[in-house]
């Protein structure tokens, strides 16, 4: 009788184009390094790609960002942050007069601790 295989186990050509790829891409990963110690040597292919000592390849991962690409990029930082506060808690209160927020950093630092200092401020107004 046959012997059955896992199958949800991952076949040997998968393993074995795992760790070829993972071996690939230690090999570039040194290969730069060796490149940043030589005092800006270009690799081969930025070379063919139209780099040269002070400028970019004009193609492939390392081409520079065009500015339409920036201003695009810099607005959707700008939005997964305004999510991640958001998630946090940290939302501003556009419309909350300002004596409100005075009162709630007050209550803040005496929950925090610095109860002491509220009160001194207290005492001064």
């Amino acid at each position: 009788m046959p012997s059955v295989k896992n199958p949800n186990a991952p076949s040997k050509n998968r393993l074995a184009a795992r760790a070829a790829k993972q071996r690939k891409q230690r090999q570039q990963a040194a290969a730069a390094g060796q490149l940043a110690k030589r005092g800006g040597a270009i690799a081969k292919a930025d070379f063919r790609r139209g780099a040269r000592p002070g400028l970019l390849p004009t193609s492939g991962p390392r081409k520079p960002v065009s500015k339409k690409r920036q201003r695009k990029m810099e607005r959707k930082l700008g939005y997964a942050l305004k999510r991640k506060m958001e998630r946090e808690g940290e939302v501003v209160m556009t419309d909350a007069p300002a004596d409100h927020q005075k009162k709630e950093a007050q209550q803040q630092q005496k929950r925090e601790g610095g109860g002491d200092q509220a009160e001194m401020e207290m005492d001064v107004e």
